[in-house]
């Protein structure tokens, strides 16, 4: 044994992160039963840009777990991947480069980027933008790999997968296609939320709702004669006011809603009015779905303005006016059913802007007398793509579905049924999960309009006109995938047929990034191909996230477990929570409040910040703080230090026994702390653990340290000697593995210095072990009582803590007089008197 001079705990984490990896510490036991082996469905992280401080707060609570299983002699599957597909991808590689992807161009191979991005990004053509993309995820991924690295985390990297690799896409297609087979994936032309921006459909639980200024406006409509309905002198003669906050939309107007128990607007239910500028006839008609207290209580359905028009549209079977193309801008031509007057009108509006087409309609209006008084301000809720700037539109477009439960209450049942079944960690969010399967109001929609994902795996054929048959798609084997139908020929097919009458076409659109993400345990597992593994995996015990992404990821992978496989994905959720700003905030990369880690892992050390990470309650949110990292910093220093010190009392005896009251006292108080750490691990509470942990270790350096020095250094004989040396290691040992989940370096390092093979290897503790040497704990009670009434007389005489005592007053009591000699040596006492009080007494 070699104990350094000077113990530091710089350092130890590029020296331990590289022999746990070349001595395949975390390596994963393929020939471990099912029964023995903890699986965990790791997050990948999103690989484009930097790692936060939120990502090593969270994925270092997922590391403990895993560290502590392992320790109870788990086989722990613990894979790392890449979540590197999707438009975050596609966004920084436009922005680092200065690109755009244009599919219409054709392929250089010799196309190098700017070297620095101008105002205009450069068209490139599809495989050049994907050859970047996959560039610059290289790049990103490297940097991640270290960070986790030096954060500590134990994942086996030979399991390291990303989800654009083969087995990715292959997983993702073979889902795609089983799902086809089944009925749960279909293609369907409907109404699509739409950005304009990245010209992608957007999926519900993509959403967020932003606050925006707007204004209703008083649109004039007048009831029209030739209508079904009986038209009376006072209807005819009475204009229908409808306020709006979308005057833009009115070319794409097709009707007016009135709640059905509106008495202002029953007579004209039945009947038509004409649009004010365009002239269109649209009907009158009543829906429950229609606010009599907003507005003027009578909406105009427009196709579409909002989710509400869609229901509208669908449930009263209305025909579609589209006004708006996929880049937001007014179509060229004007939609059927406007009149002459209303084509001429439109023809201001064509290639224009959301934003431009509105001026010039409220100017129209004005100058033609339809607008009623001045436009009313708000501030209303607004959709957008949670990373998008501009407001959704709903456009329509033919998009892939997966069947969710939207549409299907006896799948939303089972699927509720499921969220029963999981143990959610805390259990209060599966409160969230049912709210959201609650409120779906439609089926998922998968596919997107980009390039860099998982290609749809599917061709139609082309008749003799060459016009596409979306009814008779055609679908690769299995065994072929994964392919890229815009490149690779369905079977029966030549190359030089694409495009061409009687040949082929390539499905255009690519999977939504949680279509592959949603199937993580089969990616990590092997599935289709390790079948071996899979079934030592699958269902596995963890999935850790956080709560945000209940309503996509998590509940994502439950559907996709529920049909696949007919079972949960895994046992148990661990639900983390944000880390907030100063100001309780989120910190988010897109508000840019975010802190990143590497700065702090080389002020703090690792496992510092790992310490404030393990500090706070499962599922909280918790505010950044490094004064809880120094906290953690003086704890790894002083495990390093204690254990050098007790190291260095010398070994026991080989006969030696634990004898004295105070060391078997010592152990017995040991006994429940090592109980209560593995209870609150079980509930996946490593706060719990380390609190119970932390708050013994400290006893033990500051109070039975100083009470057992003079006795370990052999001031009372060899076997009073022997009992301390023996007790302290005995304890250094269970404390080291009860902090090592927390604290791996720090913990490893101390270990190394006097016990074979990794500490994160070595057996969790247990109080039985403990057993043969534990007696009554009351002992170690009387003497931290003892010695803390010495200190504070001490302290409040302001002499050093050496200076003898002249009195202290113990209580007339057995424990006493078991601890007496040691409390006597640590206290540097010249007498002790006895009173039958239980207080302690210490005079100067």
């Amino acid at each position: 044994m070699s104990l350094p001079d000077k113990p530091t705990i710089d350092g130890l984490p590029d020296k331990w992160a590289q022999r746990w990896e070349s001595e395949r510490v975390y390596r994963f036991d393929r020939d471990a039963p099912r029964e023995r082996v903890f699986a965990i469905d790791t997050p990948p992280p999103t690989a484009s840009g930097e790692l936060h401080v939120g990502h090593v707060f969270s994925y270092s609570q997922t590391d403990m777990i895993a560290r502590y299983q392992r320790m109870r002699g788990r086989a722990v599957f613990y894979p790392m991947g890449w979540d590197d597909n999707g438009l975050p991808t596609e966004r920084r590689v436009q922005q680092f480069y200065g690109v755009r992807c244009d599919p219409s161009l054709p392929y250089d191979p010799g196309f190098t980027p700017p070297d620095k991005p101008g105002k205009n990004q450069v068209p490139v053509s599809r495989r050049n933008f994907i050859e970047l993309c996959e560039r610059l995820t290289a790049r990103d991924e490297e940097a991640f790999e270290r960070v986790w690295r030096l954060v500590g985390l134990s994942v086996d990297w030979s399991l390291l997968y990303t989800t654009i690799g083969a087995r990715a896409r292959a997983v993702s297609q073979r889902a795609f296609l089983r799902a086809l087979a089944r009925g749960d994936a279909y293609p369907a032309q409907a109404p699509t939320l739409w950005d304009t921006t990245f010209r992608t459909a957007v999926a519900q639980a993509e959403l967020e709702d932003r606050d925006r200024p707007g204004a209703y406006h008083q649109l004039i409509f007048h009831p029209d004669a030739a209508g079904a309905a009986p038209i009376t002198a006072a209807t005819q003669s009475q204009p229908v006011v409808v306020a709006t906050t979308r005057p833009e939309l009115l070319p794409a107007c097709v009707a007016l809603v009135a709640h059905p128990d509106d008495e202002r607007y029953r007579p004209l239910f039945g009947g038509t009015v004409r649009v004010p500028l365009f002239g269109a006839r649209v009907p009158v008609l009543a829906h429950r779905l229609a606010d009599p207290a907003k507005g003027t209580g009578i909406a105009m359905v427009c196709t579409f303005g909002d989710t509400t028009d869609v229901i509208w549209w669908r449930e009263l079977d209305l025909p579609t006016r589209p006004v708006l193309g996929f880049d937001g801008r007014f179509l060229p031509d004007a939609p059927d059913g406007l009149s002459e007057d209303g084509r001429a009108a439109y023809a201001s509006l064509s290639g224009a802007t959301v934003h431009t087409g509105r001026e010039r309609i409220i100017a129209l209006l004005r100058e033609r007398g339809e607008l009623l008084g001045e436009p009313e301000p708000i501030n209303h809720p607004v959709k957008f793509y949670e990373r998008g700037d501009k407001p959704l539109e709903i456009v329509s477009t033919r998009q892939w579905y997966i069947r969710n439960g939207g549409r299907d209450e006896a799948l939303r049942e089972r699927l509720r049924a499921r969220g029963q079944e999981l143990n959610w960690q805390p259990a209060h969010m599966r409160t969230r999960y049912e709210h959201w399967v609650n409120g779906l109001a439609g089926d998922w929609l998968i596919s997107r309009q980009r390039f860099f994902g998982v290609p749809i795996p599917v061709w139609y054929p082309l008749d003799a006109d060459g016009v596409p048959d979306h009814d008779r798609p055609i679908t690769p084997a299995e065994h072929a995938l994964p392919i890229d139908p815009s490149s690779d020929t369905p079977p029966g097919y030549a190359e030089d047929q694409r495009g061409r009458p009687g040949g082929f076409t390539a499905d255009p659109d690519v999977m939504d990034t949680w279509a592959t993400s949603s199937l993580t345990p089969q990616i990590a597992g092997g599935w289709g191909f390790d079948d071996d593994l899979f079934a030592r995996v699958f269902p596995m015990d963890l999935r850790p996230q956080s709560h945000e992404i209940i309503r996509t990821w998590l509940f994502a992978t439950v559907l996709r477990g529920h049909t696949e496989h007919d079972a949960l994905p895994w046992r148990t959720a661990a639900i983390a929570g944000w880390i907030l700003d100063p100001d309780r905030k989120k910190m988010s990369k897109s508000v840019g409040n975010v802190v990143t880690p590497l700065g702090l892992l080389e002020e703090h050390g690792s496992d510092a910040v790992r310490y404030w990470a393990a500090a706070a309650r499962p599922g909280a949110d918790t505010a950044f703080d490094t004064g809880q990292m120094r906290v953690g910093r003086r704890l790894a220093m002083k495990i390093l230090n204690a254990t050098r010190f007790v190291l260095g009392l010398g070994e026991p005896a080989p006969d030696a026994q634990v004898t004295e009251p105070l060391d078997r006292a010592l152990l017995a108080a040991l006994q429940p702390v090592i109980a209560e750490a593995t209870a609150a691990l079980e509930q996946y509470d490593q706060s719990r653990a380390l609190d119970a942990a932390e708050r013994f270790f400290w006893l033990f350096c500051d109070d039975y340290l100083e009470l057992v020095k003079l006795r370990a250094y052999g001031q009372h004989g060899p076997a009073a000697g022997d009992s301390a040396r023996l007790a302290l290691r005995t304890a250094l040992s269970v404390l080291l593995r009860l902090l090592a989940p927390v604290l791996p370096f720090v913990t490893e390092e101390a270990w190394s210095w006097w016990q074979p093979g990794s500490i994160h290897r070595a057996a969790w503790p247990t109080p039985a072990e403990l057993d043969a040497m534990a007696g009554d704990p009351a002992p170690l009670a009387a003497a931290t009582a003892a010695i803390e009434a010495v200190r504070r007389a001490k302290s409040e005489a302001k002499v050093s803590m050496r200076t003898p005592l002249r009195t202290l007053t113990a209580p007339d009591d057995d424990a006493f007089s078991l601890i007496e000699r040691d409390v006597r040596d640590a206290g540097v006492i010249t007498a002790v008197t006895r009173h039958p009080s239980p207080t302690y007494l210490a005079h100067v």
